[in-house]
């Protein structure tokens, strides 16, 4: 605990020397109930849980005080963590793109923080690709646009009976993006009821699995449920703005979102990376854990 104290110490000091608008910490690792406390006291804090364990001890702490992300229960490498975590916190408006903020992240399976960066959203080409994109304004449920990404990471995570999944959602701007794609195949959500093809129904997420394995997009309304699996989108971009080598579905996500006001999500099938798209461009990238990364 004695590093996880200085780390921290080390992490305010930091953010109140260069004026950071946020201080972002992986609370999980906190074990000690006296830091978790005065952290959730501290109006700069936002507190990355990811446990279940975690958000429990946090919910009698906060006070009405604390802002708690709740990030899926996944293991991420340390920039994974920052890039989840920011784009969270953006969808939800607690920090803007154009903030300079510090992430406090380390390895919950040794309890041990060991990495604090400073970012400035705006900046930062390296880490974040999303440049002078800003997608707040196109996400307006952001619960729904969180449990997508935790879909599409778990799924990058887990695959699909031991092979990895490759898939595009497109969320929002449903009626255009309707009229610009085409079923390939009948559509299995055709009749069914909504509430049984919402995803924030946590058992929609087998049958997502299951249907990834069909060609196609998936197209979800802003509300969550899902209108189409197995869509054909028909635009498609070449633009020396996307990263060499992406493919077929890495395109025509850009290209609908280039057409549209939706937001794309791509898991690759190749190295289960995931990758945001939005009016064309790439907006962020994470990369799927290496098995030893936590």
């Amino acid at each position: 605990e004695q590093i996880n104290d200085t780390m921290i110490r080390h992490a305010r000091q930091i953010a109140e020397d260069i004026g950071a608008r946020g201080l972002i910490v992986y609370v999980d690792i906190v074990k000690n109930r006296e830091n978790l406390k005065s952290l959730c006291q501290d109006p700069r804090c936002l507190l990355a849980a990811r446990g279940k364990e975690t958000l429990e001890e946090l919910s009698p702490l906060q006070k009405g005080q604390a802002r708690i992300l709740q990030l899926p229960d996944l293991k991420l490498n340390r920039s994974s963590q920052i890039k989840v975590a920011a784009t969270i916190a953006l969808s939800q408006g607690l920090i803007q793109r154009d903030n300079v903020l510090v992430f406090l992240t380390g390895s919950p399976k040794y309890g041990v923080f060991d990495n604090i960066v400073v970012v400035d959203l705006d900046r930062e080409i390296e880490m974040f690709s999303f440049g002078n994109i800003d997608i707040t304004d196109q996400i307006t449920q952001p619960a729904v646009f969180e449990r997508l990404l935790t879909i599409a990471l778990e799924l990058a995570e887990e695959g699909k009976e031991g092979k990895p999944i490759g898939t595009v959602f497109v969320l929002g701007d449903h009626e255009k993006v309707m009229s610009m794609s085409s079923q390939m195949i009948i559509n299995p959500f055709a009749g069914v009821p909504e509430n049984e093809r919402n995803i924030l129904d946590p058992a929609i997420k087998e049958t997502i699995r299951e249907f990834s394995a069909l060609d196609g997009a998936f197209i979800i309304r802003d509300d969550g449920v899902i209108l189409a699996a197995g869509r054909h989108l028909a635009p498609s971009v070449e633009t020396s703005e996307l990263p060499q080598g992406l493919g077929a579905r890495h395109r025509c996500a850009a290209g609908i979102t280039a057409l549209t006001k939706a937001i794309a999500i791509v898991i690759s099938e190749s190295t289960g990376d995931i990758r945001i798209f939005s009016r064309g461009k790439l907006f962020m990238e994470i990369q799927k854990a290496k098995r030893q990364s936590v």
